[in-house]
């Protein structure tokens, strides 16, 4: 793993605020009749008006700057210009910038319009499944106790918690080691150290845990159909417990 000095994560909180700014802006633009290719632009102009670099675009060929993903679509949705919000739906939006030499990145699921009891339900467990993982982010802890913390608040609420696709180190580089699950692997054992930073993103699914991917070759849906919601933040483990780069 690579671990940063205070200057580095301070830069990195930066760049991560840089990422928070633009997704309230899209937030608030998620309403019925919006495409998701609206968003698209939205976040693009969002980054370079602030000095940053959408991070993206062109990452192993991805041909968007943010990623929306509607209703069953777990992660990877590629904003299209047909694709049309509408009152009910539920959009997570994944987005990252470069800014100075680092990276933030940070991601959350919106209602459209009124939520229905479901999709509500499910976007409170699942932003409380990052709250009880960042908890978790503790010096002399191990990168299992984060995935356990998420995957027993999940399971506990009658939902499932994705495998296919997992949280991650995070700097000048958008993925780094170590691979961050969003569930207990005992194999898992490394040592948190302070000056790491850690993207923590569980995706949680109302159905069963597993997914396919689209003929796009990015598309990530539930296997079965259900409604799945996604949330993130970048993490920096500090000796006084976890800084959440990415809220304020």
């Amino acid at each position: 793993m690579t671990l940063k000095s205070k200057n580095e994560i301070e830069k990195m909180r930066r760049a991560n605020l840089i990422v928070f700014e633009v997704l309230e802006a899209l937030e608030s633009a998620c309403k019925p009749g919006v495409s998701t290719l609206d968003l698209d632009r939205i976040a693009e102009e969002g980054a370079k008006r602030r000095g940053a670099a959408p991070v993206f675009k062109g990452y192993m060929g991805y041909p968007a700057h943010l990623c929306t993903s509607v209703n069953s679509v777990v992660v990877h949705g590629i904003p299209r210009k047909d694709e049309i919000l509408k009152e009910g739906d539920i959009v997570g939006l994944d987005f990252g910038v470069v800014f100075d030499g680092f990276v933030g990145d940070s991601a959350r699921t919106v209602a459209i319009g009124k939520a229905t009891a479901e999709s509500e339900r499910l976007m409170k467990v699942t932003r409380e499944s990052l709250d009880c993982g960042i908890e978790a982010c503790r010096a002399g802890g191990r990168v299992s106790d984060i995935g356990g913390a998420v995957q027993r608040h999940v399971e506990a609420n009658g939902y499932s918690v994705v495998r296919d696709f997992v949280g991650h180190g995070i700097g000048r580089k958008m993925h780094e080691d170590p691979q961050v699950p969003n569930y207990f692997d005992a194999r898992n054992g490394l040592r948190l150290r302070e000056g790491l930073v850690v993207a923590i993103e569980p995706m949680v699914n109302a159905g069963g845990w597993e997914v396919d991917r689209l003929n796009d070759g990015w598309t990530v849906v539930t296997k079965d159909g259900s409604l799945s919601a996604h949330f993130e933040h970048s993490v920096a483990i500090t000796d006084k417990g976890p800084y959440v780069l990415s809220q304020p």
